[in-house]
């Protein structure tokens, strides 16, 4: 009994010192940032109950407060450390809902994504599987936004709607276009709308960002003020990161599905193409979601020499040379 109780000791006394907010991946590098989103986008984080997930903020609250539970291991921490990023925003702390998570995008997107390379043929299925696909984009782009920057009922309606009309017009479009094209070509109009429309999702969705700046820090946390720029630049950052996570599926897989449906025994399963093509699909964003998630740090970074002049000289005016960079969250 005396070992084991010297050895929680020890244990508790190594996890006096623990920051549980500190990244356990070094954030500055593509590889680092990769391990922490496979860490976070794992899938099956959306299985647990809410109970599961409010134990585990308990648990990351408490460590914060520098009172951890008799008998936690440094296990345990990163464990709960895992759910709480996968599951609540990091602005406001609350409890993100299911389908807006960046953990449901490879369940969600392989669903979606399949069935709008499959169903590409005519008009009302290019236009319903669109429709589908952006509304899932703009709970996801909601859900992940910069939340210190809040947007309105209205506003949430008019990117929707825009967004939409955009992927709508893209493919019915394309689609309507590429009827004499070679048969891939068509096959790759889903992929041109879902690019066209993030493009106009992400910016439209977080449009109070553009307008009047996002929040920018110090190295150490403390607020400086509201660069639109930087909003600009995190927005810009999270488009390309975006379609980054949809192009090899959407490009490769048309590809594929070319060749093989040429084989006869393809031929006599046309009836399983759809679910084939959701479960390789989710083979790419298995390891695309946390790919491009990786691309640029979750803590993007700006020198203060590219600011806007009025934020800069204050800048300058308060802190003098000992602030050159400042750090805003960019989204997802």
């Amino acid at each position: 009994m005396s070992r084991l109780f010297g050895r929680r000791e020890r244990t508790m006394e190594a996890l006096k010192g623990f920051d549980i907010d500190a990244p356990r991946w070094d954030q500055s590098t593509f590889m680092g940032r990769l391990k922490h989103f496979f860490n976070i986008t794992d899938c099956r984080t959306v299985l647990l109950p809410d109970s599961r997930l409010d134990e585990a903020k308990a648990l990351v609250e408490s460590c914060r407060a520098g009172s951890v539970p008799p008998g936690t291991t440094e296990e345990q921490l990163h464990y709960a450390k895992k759910l709480y990023d996968s599951a609540f925003h990091p602005d406001t702390g609350d409890r993100m809902n299911l389908i807006g998570r960046m953990s449901f995008q490879v369940p969600g997107g392989m669903a979606i994504t399949g069935f709008m390379l499959q169903f590409y043929r005519t008009v009302p299925a290019v236009v319903f599987w669109q429709w589908v696909n952006q509304s899932f984009n703009a709970l996801v782009n909601y859900t992940n936004r910069n939340a210190a920057s809040p947007i309105t009922p209205k506003q949430i309606g008019v990117a929707y709607v825009t967004a939409t009309s955009t992927a709508l017009a893209t493919a019915v479009g394309l689609n309507l276009y590429t009827k004499k094209a070679p048969p891939l070509v068509a096959r790759w109009v889903p992929f041109a709308a879902v690019a066209a429309a993030n493009c106009v999702n992400i910016p439209m969705m977080r449009q109070q960002e553009i307008l009047n700046g996002i929040a920018v820090t110090d190295e150490d946390g403390n607020q400086l003020g509201h660069s639109r720029k930087a909003a600009v630049k995190g927005i810009t950052q999270v488009v390309i990161s975006r379609v980054t996570m949809a192009a090899p599926g959407m490009i490769i897989l048309p590809i594929i599905m070319q060749r093989l449906e040429k084989y006869r025994f393809m031929q006599k399963i046309t009836f399983l193409h759809g679910p084939l093509q959701v479960m390789m699909v989710g083979v790419f964003l298995i390891f695309m979601v946390p790919a491009a998630c990786s691309l640029f740090p979750q803590r993007c970074s700006m020198a203060v020499s590219k600011l806007e002049p009025e934020l800069r000289e204050s800048i300058i005016s308060q802190y003098g040379d000992r602030v050159s960079y400042v750090y805003f969250n960019k989204g997802l």
